[in-house]
């Protein structure tokens, strides 16, 4: 597997190796063990599969707080996406920073984000599905949101933010200026 790593520290872009032959590809998304070898630890316990039909659909900037905070691992398995993380860790050098990500089908490319971060995406292509493994479950009295076009943030989506498909919760969701972080940055963590 290949790993890189970005401007924010703890969350890394994985590429696995794919072994092809004439029926198609085989791919090791996730081992414990050999990205624990790395420095990567995470255990996962719950799986999420979402699927949006139309291109320029933004879900996020989303996070869940503590206790229930969860780190995340995200792949496309159909279409493409811009997958984005977001430092909201209090204190941290590269708070409010964030980083992207094109994943697709074709590239296989996973985003791996620690908690302590937003996060979010954008389709680019319609029918598009995201897989992605939380080491936390979902708990509905800790799941928050930012604005997805926080001019504070910057984030560039790649489209009109006034076109997008949003939930109602993404919609009404505060900006960072707003929002008091329950993340405090740990240096060497």
């Amino acid at each position: 597997m290949q790993i890189e790593t970005t401007r924010l520290s703890g969350v890394f872009i994985l590429t696995p190796r794919r072994f092809g032959d004439a029926r198609g590809w085989f791919s090791e998304v996730w081992n414990r063990e050999t990205l624990a070898r790395q420095g990567i630890a995470f255990d996962f316990v719950q799986d999420n599969h979402s699927y949006s039909a139309a291109t320029g659909t933004v879900r996020g900037l989303h996070f869940q707080s503590p206790p229930h905070a969860q780190a995340k691992l995200v792949r496309c398995g159909r279409g493409r996406v811009f997958d984005v993380a977001v430092d909201i860790r209090v204190g941290s050098p590269t708070y409010g920073q964030w980083v992207g990500e094109e994943l697709s089908a074709e590239n296989g490319r996973q985003l791996l984000i620690p908690a302590g971060f937003l996060h979010g995406f954008v389709t680019r292509a319609p029918d598009s599905e995201l897989l992605y493994k939380c080491s936390d479950v979902y708990a509905p009295d800790c799941d928050g949101a930012v604005r997805f076009d926080d001019p504070d943030i910057g984030i560039d989506w790649g489209i009109d933010a006034g076109a997008a498909t949003l939930s109602d919760k993404d919609a009404k969701a505060p900006f960072l200026k707003d929002f008091q972080s329950p993340f405090r940055y740990e240096a060497g963590k």
